[in-house]
C-alpha cells in the first residue's frame, strides 16, 4: 500500500469515527466527558528539519525571459537549501515535444515528485497525466494543465488580480482628478494571461467615473518591443495621466521612449516585479512609481510543496492532512512604501 492511500484510509477512517462519535453524542444520556472530545490535528506539517529524502523532478520552458529565468533561479536555491532533497532539473525548452520527452525521462526515472511549468499547459496535459497514473504527483507551476487529473496541486500568480490591483492603485491615484484618462501598454494579445490582466484592469477602472481608459497597445513582453509600441501612444497620446505595463521587462523599453520623449507628467506602473523597477520606485525621480507583482517565488513555494508531498506531510499553520489543491498568489502592488521589503525578490 502506498503512503497515499494509507493516508486517504487513515482520514476516511477518522471520519467514521467521528460520525458515530457524533451518532453517540446525540442519542446517549450520559454526561460528555472532555477527555473523549477529538484532538488536534496533530499530523506533522512540512518544516526545515531534516526529513525523508526526496527526489525532485523540475521541467519549464527556456528561460528567455527574465522571469523565467527567476522562476528556475528560485527553484534551484529552494531545493539547495534542504538537505533532504535532490533536484533533477531539465535544460528548459519552448518546443513542447522536447519538454514532453525531458518529462518523460524524469517519470522514467521514478523521482518521487514532479515539478512542471509547461511550456503550453494544453500541449503538455497528458504527460502530467502520464506522471499521476505512474504515481508520481505532480505540481503543475503556474501555466495550468487542462485537467485537473493531470496534477496534484496547482501554484501559481493571478493575472485578473494583476489588473485589478493595478487599476485600483491608479484609480486612487488619480480620484478627484476631472477627465482622467489612463493607457495600457499589455503584453502578447494571444495568450489568455494578457486578456485576463486586461480585464481585471478595465473591471477596477470601473469603480472610478471619472477615469477613462483612451488607447491599449499590445506589445511581445520583451524590451524592443515596449520601447517600439510605447513610441507609438507617446506619439498618439500628447496627454493623459496614468499608464499601466503589463511587464517589467518590456517596461524597460517604455522608460527608454518616455526619456527619449521627454515626458514627465504622468505617472507609470508595472507588472512582474523585477529589480530595475523595485530600484526605480525606490529613487524616484522617473515616471514609475508603482509595480504590480508576480511573483517568480512561486517555484520556490512549488519546491516546498513537493517536498511536503514526497514526505506526506501537511503545510504549517493549516488544519487539514494534506496540502491544497490549489494555491493562486496575490499580487501585492510595491511602491516607495514598501519597496524595500519585496528588493531582495526582485529579478533581473
Amino acid at each position: 500500500m502506498t503512503e497515499i492511500t494509507s493516508r486517504r484510509g487513515l482520514l476516511f477512517g477518522a471520519a467514521a469515527v467521528s460520525a458515530g462519535a457524533l451518532l453517540t453524542g446525540c442519542t446517549s444520556n450520559e454526561p460528555s466527558d472532555a477527555k473523549d472530545e477529538p484532538a488536534a490535528n496533530d499530523q506533522p506539517a512540512a518544516d526545515d528539519k531534516p526529513g525523508k529524502q526526496v527526489t525532485i523532478g523540475f521541467a519549464g520552458p527556456q528561460a528567455d525571459h527574465g522571469w523565467l529565468n527567476a522562476i528556475n533561479d528560485n527553484a534551484k536555491k529552494r531545493a539547495e537549501k534542504y538537505s533532504d532533497v535532490t533536484l533533477e532539473i531539465t535544460e528548459g525548452s519552448n518546443d513542447t515535444a522536447q519538454q514532453i520527452g525531458q518529462i518523460e525521462t524524469l517519470i522514467n526515472k521514478k523521482v518521487d515528485v514532479l515539478v512542471v511549468l509547461p511550456a503550453d499547459g494544453k500541449a503538455l496535459t497528458q504527460v502530467g497525466l502520464k506522471a499521476m497514473r505512474a504515481g508520481i504527483p505532480v505540481v503543475n507551476l503556474d501555466r495550468i494543465f487542462n485537467t485537473p487529473q493531470a496534477y496534484r496541486c496547482w501554484i501559481g500568480g493571478d493575472n485578473y488580480g494583476m489588473g485589478l490591483n493595478a487599476g485600483h492603485y491608479i484609480g486612487e491615484k488619480l480620484k478627484g482628478k476631472a477627465n482622467a484618462r489612463v493607457i495600457e501598454l499589455a503584453g502578447l494579445d494571444n495568450l489568455e494571461l494578457t486578456k485576463q490582466r486586461t480585464q481585471g484592469f478595465d473591471d477596477a477602472l470601473k469603480n472610478y467615473p471619472d477615469i477613462r481608459k483612451v488607447a491599449r497597445q499590445a506589445a511581445e513582453f520583451t524590451v524592443e518591443s515596449g520601447q517600439a509600441k510605447m513610441a507609438q501612444l507617446l506619439q498618439a497620446q500628447p496627454k493623459f495621466d496614468a499608464l499601466w505595463n503589463h511587464d517589467d521587462d518590456q517596461g524597460v523599453g517604455a522608460l527608454r521612449a518616455i526619456e527619449q520623449a521627454g515626458r514627465d507628467d504622468f505617472l507609470m506602473v508595472g507588472g512582474a516585479g523585477a529589480l530595475s523597477a523595485f530600484q526605480a520606485i525606490k529613487q524616484d525621480d522617473g515616471v514609475l512609481k508603482a509595480t504590480v507583482l508576480y511573483p517568480p517565488t512561486m517555484a520556490a513555494s512549488a519546491i516546498d510543496l513537493a517536498r511536503a508531498l514526497g514526505q506526506g506531510k501537511g503545510i504549517g499553520g493549516m488544519a487539514e492532512f494534506e496540502i491544497p489543491a490549489s494555491l493562486t498568489l496575490y499580487s501585492a502592488v510595491v511602491d516607495k512604501s514598501n519597496v524595500d521589503q519585496y528588493m531582495p525578490t526582485g529579478f533581473r
